[in-house]
């Protein structure tokens, strides 16, 4: 659902009237909010993607509600005016934005940013559209790659970004008005700062034709979609770089995969369905002889809750079975555990090899 700036201020002039005619009849206002979890999403395979189900909380105004219900309204005004003036607020000004609230206001940052994901939900837009951006930037770009941007006469821009030495591109927090140029075989989305940087160091993207992009951790919004244009509008692949650890592949992977239950309602536009996992699979650390790690309490509880209710390691029986080969493991490993056979051997040998025989990529 994509929104222009008049139907949200519309969506929200709605709502905020639903809410005043319910106070006018003496019944108490509520705010339907879609229930953000891996329990109200189903994995469609047509749509490749974590798809919102029904299942709804109702906000009601009660003695107990009164405040989160007023931090709602309150962000909802200041979202419509954002919209209305072309501005943006990050989530960081929102919250201090709200030392004028009076009682209503945010003491912490994650009261505020549960607020705005539910107000998110409840426009099921992204907060972008509302007005709201992130702190973090979108992720850094190196190789065969031309991004056109505009200036703010709306002179376009052209990018290069072979042409940024031992540095990157850095995507930009709002991505919809790029467009793009490139050869490039295949898009190479890794996840440490540090592995990209060894690959730009040694310009990999030169010698492979391909595109790095460095997801660091788990990929921004701003990331996820700048992959996601980038691979529809130019027809190539996204393999995906990763360390052998359940953490890469259940949440960095698979929220750049399907999405996450958490924003299930914008993840259509989020995700990068065609993406597929190079690696670092648990049967690398076999076939490589990797140094590892024990996994950890916690890695085995996110090995269980992932094999248990994942609706995405449900549908694909490769990682189902991949999870409980590394729980049998009982080991982990790093990206940077592949310097064992040298630095570069993750130039010369390890990704040479894995993208000539795709049969060990994981879905």
């Amino acid at each position: 659902m994509v929104l222009i700036m008049k139907d949200v201020v519309k969506e929200i002039k709605t709502i905020a009237k639903d809410v005043n005619d319910s106070i006018m009849n003496k019944k108490s206002p509520q705010l339907d909010m879609p229930i953000r979890s891996l329990q109200n999403v189903v994995y469609d395979p047509k749509k490749g993607y974590f798809e919102m189900q029904d299942k709804t909380k109702i906000r009601t105004l009660t003695a107990s509600t009164v405040k989160t219900f007023a931090q709602t309204l309150l962000m909802m005004n200041e979202s419509k005016k954002l919209v209305e003036t072309d501005d943006i607020a990050t989530k960081r000004e929102v919250y201090y934005i709200s030392k004028n609230w009076g009682e209503a206001m945010f003491h912490e940052q994650p009261e505020s940013d549960t607020v705005m994901d539910d107000f998110e939900a409840l426009m099921r837009v992204n907060r972008e559209q509302i007005g709201f951006i992130p702190e973090e930037k979108g992720g850094d770009v190196a190789g065969e790659l031309i991004v056109i941007d505009k200036d703010d006469t709306g002179k376009e821009l052209k990018i290069d970004c072979t042409k940024f030495g031992s540095g990157a591109y850095s995507v930009p927090t709002s991505v919809e008005h790029l467009k793009f140029q490139t050869k490039a075989k295949f898009i190479l989305a890794i996840e440490t700062a540090g592995m990209f940087q060894r690959l730009v160091k040694h310009n990999y993207w030169k010698t492979a034709n391909c595109i790095l992009i460095s997801m660091g951790g788990v990929p921004t919004r701003a990331c996820r979609r700048f992959i996601r244009r980038l691979a529809d509008e130019m027809k190539i692949p996204v393999y995906v770089f990763c360390d052998g650890d359940v953490y890469a592949y259940t949440n960095i992977y698979r929220t750049l995969k399907v999405g996450s239950g958490n924003a299930a309602h914008i993840n259509e536009f989020f995700c990068v369905p065609q993406a597929r996992f190079l690696g670092v699979t648990p049967q690398d650390i076999i076939d490589y002889n990797l140094p590892t790690h024990p996994l950890k309490e916690v890695d085995v509880k996110r090995i269980k809750d992932a094999l248990k209710n994942d609706p995405f390691v449900h549908h694909f029986k490769e990682w189902a079975k991949a999870l409980e080969q590394q729980m049998k493991m009982g080991r982990r490993a790093e990206q940077q555990s592949l310097a064992k056979w040298g630095l570069n051997y993750v130039i010369t040998k390890y990704l040479p090899d894995k993208i000539k025989d795709q049969k060990t990529f994981l879905p």
